[in-house]
C-alpha cells in the first residue's frame, strides 16, 4: 500500500455542521504541507466522500473552494490536479483579485445603500424585500449566490447613481465566486441573510446612516470571512 492509499484508507471522521469547510481544511494543509505535491493528482470525488463519510457534492464544494484559491485546477474528464503549493493567499477573480474587492467595495456599497434609502421606489422596495425572503428559503449554494448577486446590483440600481450601478454591474460576476467561496465554507449564509435584512430595514424606513452602516457592517464581516480562510491578519 502507498502512501496515498494509506492516508485514503485512514477514515476521518466530520462534523456535519460545517463538512464542506473541513474537508476544504484539511486538503489545503495537505497541499500546503506538500503532502500533495504540485502536478499531483488528487483522490477522486468519490474517494474523498468516502474518507471523509460525506457527500459528493460537498467535496465537491470543498475542491471548487481550492480551485478559488488558485490551488488546484479541475481537468475535465482528468481529474483535480495541484497546481501549487506556495500558498501565498492571493484569490483572483477573473480580473480582480479578493483585495481590489475588498478595498473598493466599501466605497461604492456603503455609498450606494445611502442613497438607495432616500432615492429608491416601492417597487425596488418589494424586490428587495422577496430577494430577502428567497434568500432565506433558498437552500441550493449555487442558487442563493444568484440572488446574492441580484440583491446588490439592485441595492446600487436603486441608489439611482449610474456611476454605481455599472460599477457593481461590472463586478458582480467576481462578487458571486467571491460570495460562493464564502457560503461554501462555514455559517456564511445565514449570516448574510440577517445582515442583508437589516440593510433592507434601514432602505425601508428611509434611514440614510443606518442603511450606510448596516452595509458597512455587512462588508465587514464578508472581509473577516475571507481574510479567515485565506490567513490573511485583519486590516
Amino acid at each position: 500500500m502507498n502512501d496515498l492509499e494509506s492516508w485514503l484508507s485512514d477514515t476521518a471522521v466530520l462534523s456535519r455542521k460545517s463538512a464542506s469547510e473541513l474537508v476544504f481544511e484539511e486538503l489545503r494543509s495537505l497541499i500546503l504541507s506538500g503532502r500533495f505535491a504540485a502536478g499531483s493528482k488528487l483522490p477522486s470525488e468519490a474517494k474523498l466522500a468516502g474518507k471523509y463519510g460525506v457527500s459528493r457534492p460537498i467535496v465537491r464544494e470543498a475542491l471548487r473552494s481550492l480551485q478559488i484559491l488558485g490551488l488546484t485546477e479541475t481537468r475535465t474528464g482528468s481529474g483535480t490536479y495541484v497546481l501549487s503549493a506556495s500558498g501565498d493567499g492571493d484569490i483572483s477573480y477573473g480580473d480582480y483579485s479578493a483585495r481590489d474587492l475588498m478595498e473598493a467595495r466599501p466605497y461604492v456599497e456603503v455609498s450606494a445603500a445611502g442613497w438607495a434609502a432616500l432615492r429608491r421606489n416601492d417597487d425596488e422596495l418589494s424586490r428587495l424585500l422577496r430577494l430577502c425572503e428567497h434568500m432565506e428559503q433558498e437552500e441550493n449554494t449555487e442558487a442563493w449566490v444568484r440572488l446574492d448577486s441580484e440583491f446588490h446590483g439592485l441595492i446600487a440600481a436603486s441608489s439611482q447613481n449610474a456611476v454605481f450601478r455599472d460599477i457593481v454591474d461590472e463586478v458582480r460576476e467576481a462578487m458571486a465566486q467571491q460570495s460562493g467561496l464564502l457560503t461554501v465554507l462555514g455559517p456564511r449564509r445565514r449570516e448574510s441573510n440577517e445582515e442583508h435584512r437589516a440593510i433592507v430595514e434601514a432602505i425601508r424606513t428611509g434611514s440614510e446612516l443606518e442603511a450606510r452602516a448596516a452595509m458597512e457592517i455587512h462588508l465587514k464581516k464578508v472581509e473577516a470571512a475571507l481574510n479567515r480562510i485565506i490567513g490573511a491578519e485583519p486590516r
